[in-house]
C-alpha cells in the first residue's frame, strides 16, 4: 500500500499527531527490517485503522475520501476511460460529465497521472483516495489483462497519426503531435512492458530508414517491433515533455527525469537525449525501485564473503571502496550497505552524479557541475553537517580522495567507488592519484571488486559433461570436477530464447589487514598486493566465477568473458 511514499505518510502521521511519536519510529524501523511498505506496517501493528490512515491521506492530498467503494464501475464512466489507461495508470473511473471526470488511483500521491490523463482525456481530472486493493481489484473486475502487444499498437499508429520528419516543425506543433492519444498510449506501452520485462535501459535510435527501440536486459540489447519511421518526432517528444525537456531545441543534449506510476508501482526513469545525423537519439535508465532488491542478503554473495561485509561496513570509522566496470552493480552494492547500516540513531549523506534510488532517511545530494557543486565541494560541506557515514558516488581525483581520507580520520566511514580491473588496482589506482601510501594504509579497510555474469535460465537450464579443452580453458583438472557437470540454458519463451534469465554476482574481497598495510607503506606493486591478498584468503574473481559455473549459476563463455 502506496509504495514509494514511507517517508511522506511517516511526516504527515507525525505532524498531525495520529501516533505517538516513539511508536511511528518503531513502525519506521519494522518497515526497513520487513520490506513492508510503511503504511502496511502501522495497520498491521494496529497502531490505526486502514479506514482512518486512507482518510488522513485524503486530507492531506485535499483529496475525497470514498468508503466503501461501490461493487461496480457505473458505466459512463467506463466507457470515459479504456483499459490501457486504467491499467497503466493504475486508476478506476469513479463518476464521469462532459467536463470532468472523477478517477480512483491506486498511487493518488502521484501528481503526473493528472497531467498526463488531462491530456489523455481531455477532460479535467480529479484524484480520489479509496483502499488501493480494493481499486487494484476493481480495475482488473472491469478492464481484465493487458490485452495490447505494441506490434498491435504500431498497426493502429499507423492509420491514426501523421507524423512529420520536417526539420522545421514549431514547438507548438511539436507538443499538438506529442499529445495525441495514440502517441501517448505508444509511448506508455513502450515503458510499461520494459518495466514488465525488468528492463535496465530502453533506446529509442533514429537512423537513415528506420526508428529503433531497443531494451536491454540483463546486459543484454533486444529490438522491439520498430514504429514507422514518421513517428520518430512525435515519439521522442512525447517523451521529452514527459521529462519536462525543451522540445524545440534538437541541436544539444539534454538530461531530464521522469516519474510514473507503471502498473501501481512508482518507476523512475533517467533520459538522456543525443542529436544524431538522423535525429535525436533518446535512452532512457529504468531506476525501479521495486525491481532492484536493496538488501545483502540478495547479492548473491557467498556467506563467509556477506558476514566479512557486515563487518567492515559495522566499523566506525575507514574506506570502504567498491569497484568494477561501468554496469556491474557497484552502486546497488553501496545501496544496500547504506539500507544495513540505516537506522533513526545514524547520520548518513551521500553525494551521487546522479541521485539514482532514494532511500528514506538518508539525506542524498546530487553533484551539479553547472553550479560547481562537485564531489569534492559537497564532501567538505559533508563534514560540517556532523555526519556518521559518508558516501562518495566515485572518486575520481586526488581531491576527492584527500577529502575522503580526511573524513575517515576524523572518525567518518566512507563509502564510495572506483573503477579498477580488481580489488588490488584499487589500492595502486589511489597511490597514483597522489595519496601517500601511509595515509592510504591507515584508512582503508576493505576493496570489493566485483562483475555481473548473466543467470543460466531456471527454466531451460540443461546439464551437459564438458569436453577436456573446455577444462583445459577453465584451468580444472578433470580429477578435481569429478563427475559434476556444466549448465547452459537451450532457450525458451521465458528467458527471451537467449538462455539466461536475471543476473549473478562474483565478488572478490581484499581486506587491509597489517600485513597489507605494511605493503601499501613500502610501495608495493600491484602484482605483489595481489599475490599476497591471495595468500591470505582473498578468492579472484575468476575462481569466484569458476564455482558459479560448477553451483550451475552461470555459464564458462560468461565467465571467462567478464574475468
Amino acid at each position: 500500500m502506496f509504495e514509494g511514499h514511507d517517508q511522506t505518510i511517516f511526516d504527515l502521521l507525525n505532524e498531525r499527531r495520529l501516533i505517538e511519536g516513539s511508536q511511528l519510529e518503531l513502525a519506521f524501523e519494522e518497515h526497513k527490517q520487513s520490506g513492508k511498505t510503511f503504511a502496511e506496517v502501522v495497520v498491521n501493528l494496529g497502531l490505526m485503522e486502514k479506514a482512518q490512515l486512507l482518510r488522513a491521506v485524503a486530507n492531506h492530498l485535499g483529496a475525497d475520501f470514498v468508503d466503501p467503494l461501490p461493487p461496480n464501475l457505473p458505466g459512463d464512466a467506463l466507457a470515459m476511460v479504456d483499459g490501457h489507461l486504467a491499467r497503466t495508470y493504475a486508476v478506476a473511473p469513479l463518476a464521469a460529465d462532459l467536463t470532468s471526470v472523477t478517477l480512483l488511483a491506486v498511487d493518488p500521491f502521484n501528481n503526473q497521472l493528472i497531467s498526463d490523463l488531462t491530456f489523455a482525456l481531455e477532460r479535467d481530472v480529479r484524484l480520489t483516495v479509496g483502499d488501493p486493493e480494493r481499486i487494484a481489484a476493481l480495475i482488473h473486475q472491469h478492464y481484465g489483462d493487458e490485452e495490447s502487444s505494441i506490434a498491435d499498437v504500431v498497426d493502429e499508429l499507423q492509420s491514426q497519426v501523421e507524423g512529420t520528419e520536417r526539420e522545421d516543425v514549431s514547438a507548438a506543433d511539436l507538443e499538438q503531435m506529442a499529445g495525441q492519444t495514440p502517441i501517448i498510449r505508444f509511448v506508455n506501452l513502450v515503458l510499461s512492458q520494459a518495466i514488465r520485462d525488468k528492463a535496465s535501459d530502453i533506446h529509442f535510435e533514429p537512423f537513415e530508414h528506420d526508428f529503433k527501440i531497443r531494451y536491454r536486459i540483463d546486459g543484454t540489447l533486444y529490438e522491439m517491433a520498430p514504429p514507422p519511421k514518421t513517428l520518430a518526432l512525435p515519439i521522442t517528444s512525447r517523451v521529452k515533455v514527459l521529462a519536462n525537456l525543451n522540445i524545440a531545441e534538437r541541436r544539444v543534449p539534454q538530461d531530464g527525469r521522469i516519474k510514473l506510476t507503471i502498473a501501481g508501482k512508482a518507476v523512475d526513469l533517467r533520459v538522456s537525449t543525443l542529436p544524431t545525423q538522423f535525429g535525436e537519439s533518446v535512452v532512457l535508465r529504468v531506476l525501479d525501485q521495486s525491481a532492484v532488491q536493496l538488501d545483502i542478503t540478495q547479492l548473491t554473495m557467498p556467506p563467509a564473503l556477506e558476514e566479512s561485509i557486515r563487518k567492515i561496513i559495522a566499523r566506525p570509522n575507514g574506506i570502504f571502496v567498491v569497484t568494477g566496470p561501468t554496469g556491474s552493480g557497484k552502486t546497488t552494492t553501496l545501496y544496500s550497505c547504506l539500507k544495513e547500516l540505516n537506522s533513526p540513531d545514524v547520520k548518513i549523506l551521500t553525494v551521487e552524479d546522479p541521485v539514482e534510488y532514494e532511500i528514506d532517511g538518508i539525506m542524498q545530494v546530487p553533484v551539479n557541475y553547472s553550479a560547481n557543486l562537485t564531489f569534492a565541494r559537497a564532501l567538505r560541506s559533508f563534514l560540517r553537517q556532523d555526519p556518521d557515514i559518508v558516501m562518495v558516488g566515485e572518486i575520481r581525483d586526488l581531491e576527492t580522495a584527500q577529502i575522503s581520507i580526511q573524513a575517515s580520520l576524523t572518525g567518518h566511514l566512507v563509502l564510495s567507488t572506483l573503477h579498477t580491473n580488481d580489488a588490488a588496482g584499487a589500492v595502486t589506482r589511489l597511490m597514483d592519484m597522489g595519496i601517500q601510501p601511509f595515509l592510504l594504509a591507515s584508512t582503508l579497510e576493505a576493496v570489493l571488486a566485483q562483475r555481473l555474469v548473466r543467470r543460466i535460465c531456471k527454466e531451460c537450464r540443461t546439464s551437459y559433461i564438458p569436453t577436456d579443452a573446455v577444462l583445459k580453458q577453465a584451468s580444472i583438472n578433470r580429477e578435481e570436477l569429478g563427475d559434476r557437470p556444466f549448465y547452459f540454458g537451450k532457450g525458451c519463451h521465458t528467458c527471451h530464447h537467449s538462455g539466461f534469465k536475471g543476473r549473478h554476482g562474483i565478488f572478490e574481497l581484499l581486506v587491509i589487514d597489517d600485513n597489507m598495510r605494511d605493503l601499501i607503506v613500502a610501495g608495493a606493486s600491484l602484482v605483489q598486493l595481489r599475490h599476497r591478498a591471495v595468500e591470505r584468503g582473498m578468492v579472484p574473481l575468476r575462481e569466484a566465477g569458476l564455482q558459479s559455473i560448477l553451483n550451475g549459476d552461470t555459464t564458462l563463455e560468461e565467465v571467462a568473458k567478464y574475468t
